[in-house]
């Protein structure tokens, strides 16, 4: 079972084996929406499923709007909703899923996330992506999303935490929250906001722009060195009082990732993020 990081090489090793397996492509670019599947039916490891950030991994497509489970430009579609999804694309509770895409783990990781939400431990991130896959001459196919059979799948007890913006507003100041935004550095301080309508930050937020994660290579950096950029930046901080937020809820998941490669256990996410924040006027903002 894998539940954090795959390698190219377990991945490998995990198809040929021919235990029960489903790989996700995730690509995505927020600036053009369509891209995502444009590059997916271009090339994609063989036997992928596509899951598209708008459509099946937040309450935006058709598909998953009722019941959104937060707010913000992403809202968390709910629960039995996104298990439905996976029911409907032949996603059962006994199957191994790796997720990837070609950004960095921009948005595989919010799959990711989804799953363990739903209970399900097996879900891990393909380390390096799909240029990795490709670099260690493993085999691409052009083509649609791979169908399945119809089954159910059975939601269990969260493996992850929620909070929301009540949550994260009633706990401000307080030793027993500590908030880390993981937009970069310039959004963070407030000097440029490209997406929302407020620029800032949540008062006492942390700063970890979620690339910091990442060798140049692009592989996460190993368990040593996220655990001491972690503690260097709690400082006294409790790890397990941890909230993690960005933009939309979508690239704060690499560093709630990041913590669990660590050892610093599962950490909370406020998933509704900047987004849903500053579009409170009487939730307070920061600068700087």
């Amino acid at each position: 079972m894998y539940s954090t990081l795959i390698s190219t090489s377990e991945l490998q090793e995990l198809l040929q084996s021919g235990a029960p397996c489903m790989v996700f492509d995730c690509s995505f670019d927020l600036a053009q929406p369509d891209a995502g599947i444009q590059m997916f039916k271009a090339s994609h490891l063989p036997g992928a499923v596509y899951a598209n950030l708008n459509i099946d991994l937040s309450a935006k497509g058709d598909r998953l709007r009722t019941g959104a489970e937060s707010g913000g430009r992403h809202p968390l579609p709910s629960r039995e909703n996104f298990a439905n999804w996976l029911g409907q694309i032949g996603f059962g509770n006994d199957m191994q899923a790796v997720v990837y895409d070609r950004q960095g783990a921009s948005y595989c990781g919010r799959l990711w996330w989804l799953l363990k939400w739903l209970g399900h431990e097996r879900v891990a991130v393909l380390d390096g992506g799909l240029q990795a896959w490709q670099a260690s001459g493993g085999a691409v196919v052009p083509g649609p999303s791979q169908t399945l059979s119809h089954t159910v799948f059975s939601i269990t007890e969260p493996l992850v935490a929620l909070v929301s913006a009540e949550t994260v507003l009633g706990n401000l100041g307080k030793a027993d929250q500590t908030v880390i935004d993981a937009r970069a550095a310039p959004r963070f301080r407030g000097e440029v906001e490209p997406l929302d309508p407020v620029a800032g930050h949540i008062p006492g937020a942390l700063n970890r722009p979620f690339t910091n994660n990442l060798t140049a290579e692009g592989f996460f950096k190993s368990k040593d060195v996220l655990r001491h950029e972690f503690e260097e930046l709690l400082g006294a901080r409790r790890p397990e009082n941890t909230v993690h937020h960005c933009g939309s809820g979508v690239t704060a998941i690499p560093n709630i990732l990041a913590m669990a490669i660590a050892g610093l256990g599962n950490t909370a996410l406020f998933a509704g993020s900047w987004s849903e924040w500053c579009s409170d006027p009487t939730r307070p903002v920061a600068q700087g």
